[in-house]
């Protein structure tokens, strides 16, 4: 199977950084679409950011221009850096991949992600 381990969140504060990590394993293959979503309490899970084949990335709306999404084939990583966080950012934040092999997503525990203002 595949499986997923995020890290990286915290508590930070608004204006503040941090740099989220997913360090998967299995049969993960570097055509393999990445990404990871967030949720918060009373809301639906959303997409954050996703990194698709031939490393084409998609962002949402609202971590556009502060956010960046990246791969690591060979450790079979995918990491999200984001910068100026606001209070609306906090959620508990999970990596997704699409695996072409069980042709299925697989989802990691979660990390959370604290703003303070």
């Amino acid at each position: 199977q595949v499986q997923l381990v995020e890290s990286g969140g915290g508590l930070v504060q608004t204006g503040g950084s941090l740099r989220l990590s997913c360090a998967a394993s299995g049969r993960i293959f570097s055509r393999d679409a990445m990404g990871w979503y967030r949720q918060a309490p009373g809301n639906q899970r959303e997409l954050v950011a996703r990194i698709t084949t031939g490393d084409s990335t998609n962002y949402a709306d609202f971590v556009k221009g502060r956010s960046t999404i990246s791969r690591d084939n060979a450790k079979n990583t995918v990491s999200l850096q984001m910068n100026s966080l606001k209070p609306e950012d906090t959620a508990m934040y999970y990596c997704n991949v699409y695996s072409r092999y069980y042709w299925n997503d697989f989802w990691g525990q979660g990390t959370q992600v604290t703003v303070s203002s």
